[in-house]
């Protein structure tokens, strides 16, 4: 029988690529996600492609109420998870905290930290009872380095870092596998969103440096995924060749 995965904010980025992969690999696939065409399209590519089977869900990972019933109304043959990927996540704003928005606040609290709890919470017990399952946080260096305007974010990254390893003691005796991967710089919808839609800014982050890109974190999690049994990558931290940290970056201008 095919192993399910669930990931979270599959709808574009590091979520879809590894989708993509996992498919590739025999992975049946619970997707979840706020923009609905983009799953539908993204599960009909899969069934082409890989033959996959591949369950949709649309909500928004902020409102637990939508989590709950996702989750709990899933049909029996969906309800055997094998890996959760918490994917999720994002930047909004970059500005010191005295200037900060406090609606980008709150839509990184509530996704970053809330929403990955929400689901976590939901899923956890049914790989404990099983005695088996591997959930993966995607976290961020910014999860253990703080860097000027990152204020929020990297607090809601740090949480994330704080609650891998939390949840890696809690479930140790269950026999669930817990890993953080934690990216560095990732050619994704994650600036454009950070800079509120500005592609010019978005773009800039970039400008001379070949950074990361979704495929390079979906092969990370693949490989996450598939050590022994008896092997458990608490922590990976992936960055591009000239990105050493949070600070240092050599640029080709």
């Amino acid at each position: 029988m095919k192993k399910i995965a669930l990931i979270t904010g599959a709808t574009s980025g590091i979520g879809r690529a590894t989708a993509l992969l996992l498919a590739e690999n025999g992975y049946s696939l619970i997707l979840t996600g706020r923009r609905i065409e983009l799953l539908d399209n993204l599960k009909k590519e899969i069934e082409v492609k890989y033959k996959a089977d591949v369950l949709p869900l649309a909500f928004d990972i902020q409102d637990k109420a939508q989590v709950d019933s996702a989750i709990n109304n899933l049909h029996e043959r969906w309800r055997k998870i094998d890996v959760l990927i918490n994917n999720a996540g994002l930047a909004a704003g970059l500005s010191h905290v005295q200037d900060g928005l406090e609606d980008d606040w709150e839509r990184m609290i509530d996704t970053n930290i809330k929403g990955l709890l929400y689901i976590t919470r939901r899923v956890a017990p049914m790989m404990a009872e099983r005695k088996s399952g591997h959930i993966i946080n995607i976290g961020s260096i910014a999860g253990t380095e703080v860097y000027e305007n990152g204020n929020v974010y990297c607090a809601t990254k740090h949480a994330v870092d704080a609650l891998s390893k939390a949840m890696r003691v809690d479930l140790l005796k269950e026999n669930v596998k817990v890993s953080q991967v934690r990216p560095g710089m990732v050619e994704t919808e994650f600036s454009l969103v950070r800079y509120h839609g500005d592609e010019e800014k978005a773009k800039k982050v970039y400008d001379g440096v070949t950074p990361l890109f979704a495929e390079d974190i979906a092969q990370t999690i693949l490989f996450v995924l598939t050590r022994p049994a008896h092997v458990n990558i608490n922590d990976i931290v992936v960055t591009p060749t000239q990105q050493a940290n949070a600070y240092y970056v050599t640029r080709n201008l």
